[in-house]
């Protein structure tokens, strides 16, 4: 054969990856993008450079040798986004269902082995069914040695998953492992056994959407950290993402220019009522402090008694974790614990600073909560600040009672800057319950509502305020809250050359 012929051997491979316009047309059909669509508008124009284009199933069983196609069902391989590299899979499902065999997994593993190597983001675009039966236990292997290559990226890239249609069986593992999850309306589900073994095993009858749908794990589960309108707003969400976001563990978040200014926060004596019972959106106050336009909430769904998310101070990414006083009074619970700790986590793994915004009375009572362990999840919140090692700043704004404040605002948890507003009450509990305790005896008298009410007072006059906590050093800095946002930019730039290390270990046990 001589070189010309090799040439056109090369060529008509290349020409049989394209997809037959009915395989197109019926993905359309389904409201879904092809891979190849899908990674053309994630990447930016002309950057994309596909590996292993050629690789085929080797499997002889069931007769996949006549339907074996190049690429495996899977597109793998890098370019940019925004200018900045990253790596990329984007599962086929008109390929076997995108089902992952023996080779499917291993182009998965080795472009994730090539962003660890270089440093860079890892975004998969999954739409499969799972592991594909025919192959037997060879693409079971494959998803193990992928769960592995997922654990050792970990605080290392970051990794993101877009399920884009169905991600069942052994399909599942890899995102719950990835730092961040989205998801898309009507078109995407996630579950480990599907609605006919549900049925089969338990006799519930439920659906596909009802079982494992965006909505069930944007509000309910937790699995998903975002949910999309559609394949393009979940794509333009990821690119948003990526701005927050460094390259690797071993560098920093671009700094961009958000044209805010040094201002005031006048507006914040409107937003949070001067009655500490009475409730406001938390989101407002953070909307005042941080750069214009550029909070970037996580988890909105899930767990709505806390918010996170990223923002920016003075150009400068930051993560926000915050109570929600209009949810549950913004008190901590199993599903909050875990939601805020996974992000400090994640935070500390790629250097982004944190700043809580802190009112709350403590974490939620109950039986439901102490049954189902409470004091091991809210643990979580414990370990994850006093693991983490960046910048870690508290603003008091309204309450910062009991163990909510040792979490949340302690100085000996290890915060390094605590601020509080003056309207600040910062106590083991609130006046009511504390004079419940405290004056218990007296309950049983004809004076205790008159007793109860100088008692409250007294309290309240002595200890819900910042002074007492800021006489002993537990806070740094009671401010106006309209020099907040300055506060906070003067903080961050004393603490952006912090240094601390921790004792060596292989790694510590926190309570799962």
């Amino acid at each position: 054969m001589t070189s010309k012929d090799k040439i056109k051997e090369y060529n008509k491979k290349k020409e049989a990856l394209a997809l037959d316009k009915k395989i197109v047309k019926k993905q359309h059909d389904k409201g879904k993008l092809t891979a190849e669509e899908r990674i053309n508008l994630l990447l930016d124009e002309g950057s994309f450079t596909e590996l292993d284009e050629f690789v085929e199933l080797k499997s002889h069983d069931f007769n996949l040798q006549d339907k074996k196609r190049s690429r495996d069902g899977v597109i793998t391989g890098y370019g940019t986004v925004n200018n900045r590299k990253v790596c990329v899979y984007a599962q086929d499902f008109t390929f076997m269902g995108g089902s992952m065999g023996e080779m499917h997994n291993k182009k998965i593993i080795k472009i994730m082995e090539f962003a660890l190597k270089i440093g860079c983001p890892i975004i998969g675009l999954l739409d499969s069914g799972g592991a594909r039966i025919q192959e037997g236990i060879n693409g079971l292997d494959g998803g193990g040695n992928m769960f592995k290559m997922n654990t050792l990226c970990s605080g290392v890239i970051p990794q993101i998953s877009a399920i884009m249609g169905p991600c069942a069986g052994i399909a599942v593992y890899s995102p719950a492992l990835n730092d961040f999850v989205f998801m898309v309306d009507k078109t995407s589900y996630m579950f480990i056994t599907g609605p006919e073994v549900v049925k089969s095993v338990t006799g519930e009858k439920i659906d596909f959407m009802g079982l494992g749908g965006p909505d069930i794990h944007d509000k309910k589960s937790g699995v998903s950290h975002f949910f999309a309108k559609n394949e393009k707003d979940c794509i333009q969400k990821i690119k948003k993402l990526l701005t927050y976001l460094p390259q690797n563990n071993l560098g920093n978040p671009q700094a961009i220019n958000m044209g805010d200014t040094s201002r005031l926060n006048n507006n914040l004596k409107d937003i949070v009522p001067s009655d500490s019972k009475k409730s406001y959106d938390m989101r407002d106050v953070i909307n005042e402090v941080v750069d214009k336009n550029s909070f970037f909430e996580i988890h909105s769904g899930y767990a709505q008694n806390c918010v996170v998310g990223f923002s920016r101070l003075n150009n400068n990414v930051v993560g926000i974790v915050a109570n929600q006083p209009s949810v549950l009074a913004g008190c901590l619970d199993i599903n909050s614990s875990a939601k805020i700790s996974r992000f400090v986590r994640f935070c500390d793994s790629f250097n982004i600073p944190l700043i809580n915004f802190v009112d709350v009375t403590g974490y939620l009572p109950g039986t439901d909560q102490e049954h189902n362990g409470v004091i091991r999840h809210g643990a979580k919140i414990l370990y994850a600040y006093s693991e983490a090692t960046v910048p870690k700043i508290s603003l008091v704004i309204r309450k910062a009672y009991g163990g909510a404040y040792i979490a949340l605002v302690s100085k000996e948890m290890g915060y390094d800057y605590v601020l509080s507003w003056p309207s600040a009450e910062i106590a083991v509990m609130g006046a009511e319950q504390a004079i419940n305790i405290l004056n218990r005896k007296d309950k049983g008298s004809k004076k205790w509502e008159k007793i109860r009410k100088e008692k409250i007072n007294e309290f309240s006059d002595k200890f819900l305020n910042p002074y007492v906590a800021a006489k002993q050093g537990k806070v740094d800095k009671v401010i106006d809250p309209k020099e907040t946002r300055t506060q906070l930019i003067n903080a961050l730039e004393m603490l952006s050359s912090k240094r601390e290390k921790r004792p060596a270990k292989k790694h510590g046990n926190i309570p799962l």
